[in-house]
């Protein structure tokens, strides 16, 4: 129905012209959608395969596997822009079977009131209890005005039946300083059922000035017994929604890093929880891979796992920007952008694309070549079923709907070839907007995010992704999803990338070469 609308719509831009509501109105600009120069867009109210809601925007999701349901909730903290003064970001929730399509639930915990602990909420988990047929969600407690000895932060509990109607326990308060923990910083608590059959919650705090995550054990989520800390910190780092789950035969911690210098989605792995712990003991810095654990790029953050028992999802944030500029500073709270996580033979993790994200888009083509590069030094030769780019040279391909996949395979001729792909392009453009597959060294990539053009300002610092290993034949598999403005890249199951970058929809793109020699193969694009 959306493929069909968008057609009908884009077919009476071209045909239909528009005319104002008097005499006196100038005439709307018609638009010839064949064309190759930048058009104005903005993204939709709503959007569905990375989930926005119709208002507000998502932050901090909180997933997980309901048994009894069979299905994924993500809790979220609602952000509404502009949020009222002291009692902000209520729990919302969804609901997903394949982490592609989402139904609203709305509201789920409220805020409380302006005088209470919990005037504003944070980040929590959810956990079902079979034994009393409850569900429980423990979340951070944001005291907004403070008195003489309050705590900014503690953990407060809510139970539901139904997962439709939650009450908040009056009588549990879970408070860092009654264990020798700082009083502000106490929050984002994260429960889990460990081999001992026991629940382990864990909480972002600090001691000592030292960031940590402490930990406490149940075993009926009522009564909580201090075990300590479970985890330190690296260096003056903090790990904020923390997710600590087991897949196959080893035990692993995902985390956000909050450090301004990082601020990216991490992870560590051990075969045994104390192997895990061991992972930060005394700074050691017992990184899981080559890249010191990152799962993605700056463009997604807060983001933790569910598994049905089969697949194993992750959601986090992908930020807005400020006055929706490519090359402002992101936001808090943006879209739900999910990845499959990936489990390598040696234990290792990445992130790839969503199989149900990707039957979405069954229409993919082959598309025309709209226009090409003829400065000197550079040549493209064929077509898009059997592209060659050489030296400084581009291939502009037609206008992106709303939502779209892009699938492709590059094969360089060098090692040091340098490649990417440009958003938000057109032949009259003075800036667009690139995905450079960096050549960091001779066995060593990047994906970097550049603003391009005669007036663009290069390397944008603020959403560079991370180093990963050159592949050894030199092939990458690329597929890249665009919803509205949402931006995810997936190269050989092994690089995540999510980025912001408005004005995609309605504008051309294009693949570059910057250097050497790229063959283009299997080119299919898909719209919504």
């Amino acid at each position: 129905m959306k493929t069909m609308l968008y057609s009908f719509l884009m077919a009476a831009a071209v045909a239909t012209p528009l005319v104002g509501c008097s005499d006196d109105d100038a005439p709307m600009e018609q638009r010839d959608w064949n064309t190759t120069t930048l058009f104005a867009a903005s993204d939709a109210a709503a959007q569905d395969i990375y989930y926005k809601p119709l208002s507000g925007y998502v932050g901090d999701p909180m997933p997980f596997y309901d048994p009894v349901a069979k299905d994924f909730k993500i809790l979220y903290l609602q952000d509404y822009r502009p949020n009222p003064v002291g009692t902000y970001h209520p729990i919302w929730g969804v609901s997903t079977t394949d982490a592609a399509s989402y139904t609203s639930l709305g509201e789920l915990i409220p805020c409380g009131g302006i005088n209470e602990q919990d005037a504003a909420l944070g980040t929590g988990s959810t956990i079902y209890n079979e034994s009393d047929k409850l569900y429980y969600t423990f979340y951070t407690a944001h005291k907004y005005e403070l008195a003489a000895g309050d705590s900014r932060e503690m953990v407060m509990m809510a139970t539901s039946p139904d997962f439709k109607t939650w009450t908040k326990s009056r009588t549990f308060y879970l408070r860092g300083a009654d264990y020798g923990y700082e009083m502000h910083d106490f929050r984002d608590p994260f429960v889990f059922r460990g081999d001992d059959n026991l629940y382990h919650m864990l909480v972002s705090c600090k001691k000592g000035g030292k960031g940590v995550l402490a930990e406490w054990t149940s075993s009926d989520l009522k009564a909580w017994d201090h075990k300590g800390v479970f985890m330190s910190c690296m260096w003056d780092r903090f790990y904020e929604c923390p997710d600590v789950f087991k897949m196959g035969d080893w035990w692993y911690l995902v985390y956000s890093e909050l450090h301004s210098a990082v601020r990216k989605v991490q992870y560590f792995k051990g075969r045994t929880l104390d192997e895990l712990k061991a992972c930060t003991q005394s700074d050691a810095g017992l990184w899981p891979d080559a890249h010191e654990g990152y799962l993605d790029s700056r463009g997604l953050y807060a983001a933790k796992t569910a598994s049905d028992g089969t697949n194993r999802y992750i959601w986090g944030w992908c930020a807005t920007r400020s006055g929706k500029d490519n090359t402002k500073a992101i936001d808090w709270a943006g879209n739900l952008v999910a990845h499959k996580l990936i489990q390598h033979d040696d234990g290792t993790l990445t992130l790839g694309e969503v199989p149900a994200i990707a039957a979405k888009f069954a229409n993919a083509a082959a598309p025309a070549i709209a226009a090409k590069s003829t400065t000197e030094g550079g040549s493209v030769e064929g077509d898009a079923s059997n592209l060659k780019l050489s030296g400084n040279a581009w291939a502009l391909f037609p206008r992106l709907a709303y939502q779209n996949r892009i699938e492709f395979t590059v094969k360089t001729a060098g090692n040091r070839d340098k490649f990417g792909i440009s958003l938000v392009r057109g032949t009259d453009a003075g800036v667009f907007y690139s995905l450079i597959v960096n050549d960091e060294s001779d066995d060593n990539r990047k994906v970097n995010f550049e603003q391009q053009g005669e007036n663009g300002c290069g390397f944008l610092a603020d959403n560079d992704g991370y180093v990963f290993q050159r592949p050894a034949d030199n092939t990458y598999h690329i597929v890249i999803t665009t919803d509205n403005s949402v931006c995810t890249m997936y190269i050989n199951d092994q690089v995540c990338y999510t980025n912001r970058i408005y004005g995609i929809q309605r504008n051309c793109w294009s693949i570059n070469s910057y250097s050497g020699t790229i063959e283009v193969s299997g080119l299919k694009v898909a719209g919504l």
